[in-house]
């Protein structure tokens, strides 16, 4: 197969040119208005596309009318180019001293890196004038960051090998600052920090005592206990727990249960510490399954789920939506999902790009479904805030925990929508090690097909580019490990259906891609919406390249039909981008979907 690297003229988006043939038979003129960027790096102007000539060309507007025409605030177009002004203003900000202390103790039995002895006073000075309400010139250390912060300290002391326990600088900090601490902190967070009266010598008899406020909250104390010793906890336990206390409900971010906040974020970040076991994490990910009732059913012969990672991508191209587009033209059809942004990354989701480009981002389940089974469309995005509301309301809190809860696991194995026909559920992911608990939880949700993916960032999109002799260990990029169903009527293996384990390293040379640099996106939604748009009015290039590569290698991988030779994949991939057929799906959909109230 030859490389698909004969660049056509280069075109910028404020200057795109879309011929009639690719959408004149399925849409009219009016379906093509969506707005994009001016991406000039001044202000932000919508653009729409409307006749010209003989094809269509992008012109900028906006005015009152087209604002409410979208559904635009002022908040909203402040600087809709990147993806950290996608972050909603209401959540509170966290204490960032805090914070940075979180990101080195908060995290793996050999990944945390103990604070030095000036850190520790730092960060325990913060923690006492905050709670004193002494603080000036920083945000107050929230309820949620006193929890993650001293349930890692006191998972560290309880369970950590030596290296990552506590250091001589940690320990000569709490020294100091504990029999204040004792005085100014709640009980809750207390007992967070030293559950058993053991960690921090005399004057806290508050640990051993403390049972919790009500009964939603005496489960949540009794779990911790196990949690905070290093311990596991059952699937009926942790399922039970997060239906006590989720949503959150209250408009300042509070618990609408009316368990503590601290107590609910040293659960989740505690659970990561201790790396979760299989029966954990089916609980977060079966949790909520029955939260708005069953799943609706498309009636369609394939559907891949798609589970990026949910905070987004920080530095390049995420190719998902425009894969997506493409293989819906062949009838394989998907559902992406996740949220509009997402700690701790914060960086671009499909969710800012639909978005951004004028789509609605706030279906149901069920109008996802319609837009599935819509031949014009074949695809379609959830959002977790219309499909999951209790998990979507946890949103806040996880940026005030700082590293990635159990949840960010999870959340990319889900069937927010099932089909009649064949079902394949694509992950991606970063950590050696959860690999193997992501096959395990979509062989759960019984689909024919998985397939978990080290793309770059950990999110799904192979790349072409050659991995570097000085790359880090473990698994490098382009990695993928899955299985797939060798019948089409059922993927359970207790039904005795066998299915067939793979893993490899994908080489795009090996399928005629010469290497290529990765574009660089760096937390622009419009450059990525730039580069995805070139590429399906086809644009050779970098971003055509990895598009027909994600969309080639899935089919084959996932074992979809007509897909079996991969060389046949690719070109199948190539075909329906080259004919103008993707783009014209990404339109509609994003025309019917406004459609949809």
């Amino acid at each position: 197969m030859k490389a698909l690297l004969n660049p056509e003229p280069s075109f910028s988006i404020s200057s795109l040119q879309i011929k009639r043939s690719t959408y004149s038979d399925a849409l009219p003129p009016s379906c093509l208005r969506f707005p994009l960027t001016n991406f000039n790096g001044r202000s932000w102007r919508r653009k729409l596309l409307r006749p010209h000539g003989g094809g269509l060309k992008i012109k900028a507007v906006l005015d009152s009318a087209m604002m409410e025409q979208f559904g635009l605030k002022e908040s909203d177009i402040k600087n809709p180019a990147l993806s950290s002004t996608y972050r909603r203003s209401e959540i509170p900000k966290a204490n960032p001293t805090v914070l940075d202390a979180q990101a080195r103790v908060c995290t793996g039995p050999t990944q945390t890196r103990p604070l030095s002895e000036e850190q520790a006073f730092k960060v325990f000075d913060t923690i006492l004038r905050s709670a004193r309400g002494e603080l000036k010139g920083e945000e107050p250390v929230s309820k949620a960051q006193l929890g993650a912060f001293f349930a890692g300290m006191t998972i560290r002391a309880n369970a950590f090998p030596e290296e990552t326990q506590w250091s001589e600088g940690e320990k000569r900090a709490m020294d100091v600052f504990w029999p204040l601490l004792v005085r100014a902190l709640p009980p809750d967070v207390l007992f967070i920090a030293d559950p058993e009266g053991s960690l921090l010598g005399t004057g806290n008899s508050v640990g051993p005592s403390f049972v919790g406020n009500e009964a939603k909250e005496m489960r949540l104390v009794g779990a911790l206990r196990e949690v905070l010793a290093g311990g596991h906890l059952g699937y009926e336990e942790v399922k039970g727990v997060l239906r006590d206390v989720l949503p959150l409900g209250s408009e300042d971010g509070g618990l609408a249960s009316g368990v503590s906040e601290s107590l609910l974020s040293a659960f989740l970040i505690g659970q990561r510490m201790n790396r979760e076991t299989d029966r954990e994490l089916k609980a977060y990910c079966l949790a909520f399954d029955d939260e708005l009732g069953g799943a609706p059913v498309a009636d369609v012969k394939s559907l891949t789920h798609y589970g990026e990672p949910y905070d987004g991508n920080t530095r390049f191209f995420r190719s998902t939506l425009f894969v997506a587009t493409v293989r819906a033209c062949y009838g394989e059809s998907s559902l992406l999902h996740g949220v509009e942004w997402m700690p701790p990354k914060g960086g671009v989701t499909e969710e800012q790009m639909l978005k951004f480009m004028g789509a609605n981002t706030s279906l149901s389940v069920h109008q996802a479904k319609e837009l599935i089974e819509d031949e014009k469309a074949g695809f379609a995005y959830l959002s977790l805030r219309e499909a999951r509301p209790s998990l979507y309301s946890l949103v806040g809190m996880r940026e005030h925990i700082k590293k990635r809860p159990p949840l960010a696991t999870t959340e990319k194995v889900q069937q927010f929508v099932r089909a009649t026909g064949k079902e394949s559920i694509v992950a991606g992911f970063y950590h050696e090690g959860y690999e193997e608990p992501l096959l395990m939880l979509m062989r759960r949700r019984g689909v024919h097909s998985g397939l978990v993916v080290k793309g770059e960032e950990g999110a799904l999109s192979m790349t072409t580019r050659v991995r570097a002799a000085t790359a880090s260990k473990g698994f490098p990029v382009n990695y993928c490990s899955g299985f797939r169903s060798l019948s089409s009527e059922t993927a359970l293996e207790a039904d005795g259906v066998s299915r067939q384990s793979f893993n490899l390293e994908v080489d795009a040379r090996n399928y005629g891609f010469e290497p290529t640099e990765t574009p660089r996106t760096d937390r622009s939604v419009s450059k990525n919406i730039e580069l995805g748009l070139a590429a399906l009015r086809g644009e050779k290039g970098a971003a055509y390249d990895r598009i027909v590569l994600n969309a080639g290698i899935v089919d084959h991988l996932l074992g979809s039909e007509g897909a079996e030779d991969v060389a046949v994949a690719m070109e199948r991939a190539k075909e329906a981008i080259d004919s103008g057929k993707a783009l014209k799906k990404l339109l509609n959909y994003i025309e019917f979907s406004r459609k949809m109230k």
